[in-house]
């Protein structure tokens, strides 16, 4: 690694942080020049892709996740932090698996299971969206689901 002010690769390591998301942050000086910067380290696990309901393929987005979730609790009270945290807990579940390839659907159980224990009526708005009901009886359906 090279400063990005002088080209230089005299560096010194200030302070190491591991943040929630499998990143690591390092604030780092330049001994030529003084002048910090932060690098942030990610684990890169290869491409994943997922595979749509009708068969197309795309490469995994977490922020794909991440506005999903955003939308479900839209006016919630629920604060952003909290949302990246479901994020990342269900990114981290997808990647742990070790696949290649997964299905939507799969990976929208996993947020519903997550958005499920948080608040109903994001739950709801998202598996209403996810499970794409047909019919107000399928989704009254679901709501008595939710109250047992």
């Amino acid at each position: 690694m090279k400063c990005p002010f002088c080209d230089s690769k005299n560096l010194k390591v200030l302070e190491t942080r591991e943040l929630s998301d499998n990143t690591t942050r390092r604030r780092k000086l330049c001994i030529d020049c003084k002048k910090r910067f932060t690098t942030y380290e990610r684990i890169e696990l290869g491409q994943l892709w997922v595979i749509k309901k009708d068969g197309r393929k795309q490469r995994f987005d977490k922020e794909k996740i991440f506005r999903g979730i955003m939308i479900a609790f839209e006016k919630r009270n629920v604060d952003e932090q909290k949302l990246r945290g479901i994020t990342n807990e269900v990114v981290d579940k997808i990647y742990s698996l070790g696949l290649k390839e997964i299905k939507s659907t799969r990976i929208g159980m996993y947020v519903l299971n997550k958005i499920k224990k948080i608040d109903k009526i994001a739950y709801i708005r998202f598996a209403s969206v996810y499970r794409d009901f047909e019919s107000l009886e399928r989704l009254e359906e679901e709501l008595n689901k939710l109250l047992k």
